[in-house]
Order: C-alpha cells, then sequence, then structure tokens
C-alpha cells in the first residue's frame, strides 16, 4: 500500500515532543493530576525492574507472600499491586468494582483535544463496547489473512537490508521496530511519517522514570498528530481509502469526532508497533540463549512454531503492567479489601511467571504446560491486536531464524542496556552478526 507523504508539519508535530522540548503544563485548578506526578517512589521500582528478561527477584518474594500487595500510597490513594495468576484473571475481568476511566484524575485545569485521554484502555462501557466493536472485525484471525502476504513482504524487505548492511547490525532497528512498524502504518493507512521520530515517542510514552510527566507530554505528540490528520480527512481526504483509520472514519458517515476517532487510531498505531517491537527484539535474544529452539523455527511444524512463539510472549511479556484501575467501591480481591478510590495495577510479568499456573516458571521452555499467558491481558480490555501480533512474530521470527540460521549476538549480554524503568520493557539495541 502507497502512502501519501504528509510533509515538514508532521514532523515540526512529532519531533517537538521526541526531542523533549514539550513544555511543561501549567498545573492548576486543584484536584488530583496524575499527570503530574514527577517519580515515583524507589521502593515501588521493582514492579518494573528486571534483570536481562526476568523479573527482579522482588516480584516473586511479593508474589509468594502476598499476591495482592499494597506498594505505595500515592497523592491520598493507596495503590496495590497484583501479581498472582488467580487474582490477576480476577481483577482483570471485573469492570463492577474496577475502572479504567481516569479522566477525573488529572487536574481540573482546561486541557487541549490531544491532551485528554480515552481509546479502549482508558475507556469503560458502554463507551469501550462501541469503539471496540469498530476494530474488532478487522483483528479476526479470517481477516487478518488477507494481510499474511503484505506482512511477509515487509519482512522480506527487512531481512534483505540487514544481509547488504552485515555482517553486524542493529536488530532492534532493522528487524525489530521496522516491520512492525510499517505493518500497522500500512494497515491503518497512514502517510508517511518521520520513523525516528516515532521511535522516540513510543520509547518515551511508556518511560516512566519522570513519573506521569514525561509519559503524558509524549501521549499528547501523537494524539495531535492523529487528530490533525483525522481532521484534514474531511477535506483533504489524505488517508489512504483501503486502510483501517479511513474505514473507520466512513463507518461514521459524514460527521464524526477527530477527537474520539484519533484517540482510538493512536492505541492501535502505538500498541501496535512499539510492543512487537520489543517481543520482536527481546524474542530474539531469548531465542539466541536457547539455540535449540531458534533452530526449530526454521525446521519445525507450524504447531511448534506457534508453541514457541506462545512460550516467548509468556516469558518476555514486554507489556509489564496492565493499564491502571480504580476502585468504583469498596471491595474484596483474593482476601484483600480494596477501598473506594485505591488503585489495582496487574503484574502481566509477575502473573505470567507463576509457577502455580506455567510449569515454566521462570524457566523458557515451550514444551512444558501452561494455564495461558496474560502478555495480551484479559478480559474486556484484552489487547484487540492480539492476532496480529501473533501472526508477525511467527512469520518475521521462522523468516530471521531460516534466512541467518548462524545468526548470535555480536557483543557480551553483559554490553547490553535494557529499560530501566518502562511500562513497556525493551532492549536499546542488540547489535548481532548474521553470519559464522
Amino acid at each position: 500500500m502507497k502512502r501519501q507523504s504528509w510533509g515538514p508539519s508532521v514532523r515540526r508535530v512529532v519531533l517537538r515532543t521526541a526531542a523533549g522540548i514539550a513544555s511543561k503544563l501549567s498545573r492548576g485548578g486543584g484536584g488530583i493530576d496524575l499527570s503530574a506526578i514527577k517519580r515515583f517512589p524507589e521502593h515501588t521500582h521493582f514492579v518494573l525492574q528486571r534483570n536481562a528478561v526476568d523479573p527482579v527477584p522482588r516480584l516473586a518474594e511479593v508474589r509468594a507472600a502476598e499476591p495482592v500487595h499494597k506498594v505505595a500510597s500515592i497523592l491520598g490513594m493507596d495503590v496495590w499491586l497484583v501479581t498472582g495468576d488467580d487474582a490477576a484473571r480476577e481483577t482483570l475481568v471485573n469492570s463492577d468494582d474496577l475502572r479504567n476511566d481516569l479522566r477525573d484524575l488529572l487536574g481540573k485545569r482546561t486541557r487541549s483535544a490531544a491532551e485528554q485521554v480515552g481509546g479502549l484502555g482508558m475507556t469503560d462501557a458502554p463507551d469501550h463496547t462501541r469503539l471496540r466493536k469498530m476494530l474488532t472485525p478487522e483483528f479476526t484471525k479470517r481477516r487478518l489473512a488477507r494481510l499474511e502476504p503484505a506482512i511477509n513482504e515487509v519482512v522480506k524487505r527487512s531481512l534483505d537490508d540487514m544481509a547488504a548492511a552485515g555482517p553486524v547490525v542493529d536488530l532492534v532497528d532493522m528487524f525489530g521496530f521496522q516491520i512492525p512498524y510499517q505493518v500497522i502504518c500500512d494497515l491503518l493507512g497512514l502517510p508517511e511519517v518521520d520513523r525516528d521520530a516515532f521511535r522516540a515517542l513510543g520509547a518515551a510514552r511508556f518511560d516512566l522514570s519522570q513519573g506521569g510527566v514525561g509519559s503524558f507530554d509524549a501521549a499528547k505528540s501523537t494524539r495531535e498528530f492523529l487528530i490533525d490528520l483525522c481532521e484534514r480527512q474531511k477535506t483533504e481526504r489524505t488517508i489512504h481509502p483501503d486502510g483501517l483509520l479511513a474505514g473507520i472514519i466512513d463507518s461514521y458517515g459524514g460527521d464524526f469526532d477527530a477527537v474520539e476517532v484519533g484517540g482510538l487510531a493512536d492505541g492501535v498505531f502505538i500498541g501496535g508497533y512499539e510492543t512487537s517491537a520489543s517481543m520482536l527484539s527481546l524474542g530474539t535474544y531469548v531465542l539466541l540463549q536457547n539455540p535449540e529452539y531458534y533452530s526449530l523455527l526454521r525446521t519445525g511444524s507450524e504447531e511448534e512454531v506457534a508453541a514457541v512463539v506462545e512460550e516467548l510472549l509468556r516469558y518476555v511479556c514486554p507489556v509489564q503492567v496492565a493499564f491502571p484501575r480504580f476502585a468504583r467501591r469498596d471491595f474484596t480481591l483474593a482476601g484483600v479489601r480494596i477501598r473506594q478510590g485505591d488503585v489495582v495495577l496487574t503484574s502481566l510479568a509477575g502473573s505470567n511467571r507463576d509457577d502455580t499456573a506455567h510449569a515454566a516458571g521462570d524457566s523458557f521452555d515451550p514444551t512444558l504446560p501452561s494455564a495461558g499467558h496474560l502478555a495480551f491481558g484479559h478480559g474486556l480490555h484484552r489487547c484487540v491486536g492480539a492476532e496480529l501480533a501473533r501472526m508477525e512474530l511467527r512469520q518475521a521470527l521462522r523468516a530471521l531464524a531460516t534466512q541467518f540460521p548462524d545468526l548470535s549476538l555480536a557483543v557480551s549480554p553483559d554490553e547490553l542496556v535494557f529499560s530501566p524503568l518502562s511500562a513497556v520493557y525493551s532492549v536499546e539495541a542488540l547489535p548481532v552478526r548474521l553470519q559464522a
């Protein structure tokens, strides 16, 4: 799918935040404002910290002692961490006692359209139900099957570019990021945008080392671009007509809310490349530590490849925590009393390592039984793009192992730099040698 260039105006909008120039917004009007939090207490950092791909031992200690554990009190709200598999599933399906909408927790000052939150992750029924119905038909296995040839072509171009750039390349840049980014741009029908700027924005959006400030500013910039793009579509028709975004707009008829559609597209766009980029990069890192399964990707059946991918999703689980949820009322969760207004965080990474549900636990073993991972979440807010992500992982990793059977790390594992404090865990660069 050929996309129209959007030009310098997009670069200005995106690079403003990517380069860190976005102004710090004035805080006023009273009330709780989560976006103004500049840092989280150090004793809570273990929730997002890892040793390479493994959660730090503190997370397992908390899970063993208290599957629902109070980690902090922030702005007068008690924050609870859910780490056990059973408690996580119970939490993620509970929409009677817990909500995702946090608009009333972002202060009382007037916000621009791009500063507002929404989309699927931070919306409750009935709005969530209505919005999800727009996307679900496009993400079924049957509908996604039509994308397989296009995904294969994107994968082939990326691998050929790697071969031309070798013998040593950064797999994060040329494989991990490039493939899902190109696929999601094509799927949505987006015009050409600045690749490096959006890559920086994606990382900044999930980086919580500055509390909520940096994350909300980065989100504001991507939404600005997409809202503006939707608004222009009313007169300029610049979005590719075969893309998902144009289809969503057309489903509204002649009148649509550019803020709502832009927010919905924002979730698909960011979720469509950032998490898959981490999975492809970190998944390859894990496979290089387990060469028998890297070889199996090349020689195994479709079922065996699918089993390796599912175990990678469980073991790596780049989305470390689900969207924060807020108690609507007092209720009991896994025997713990949660009070109205409390925050409940679900550790997807911690739950996926719970050996009461997953026989492999902290080991990587696609042959052992599992209760089914939570890498895509669970319940009402389960990732709508889960099947697309699986398709990308199966096709890209199998093609990588086939074209580069002797792939190896070009540096010591100790030299790799991983995300220090990010909701979506990743590795900054993965230098690999393509041939033995």
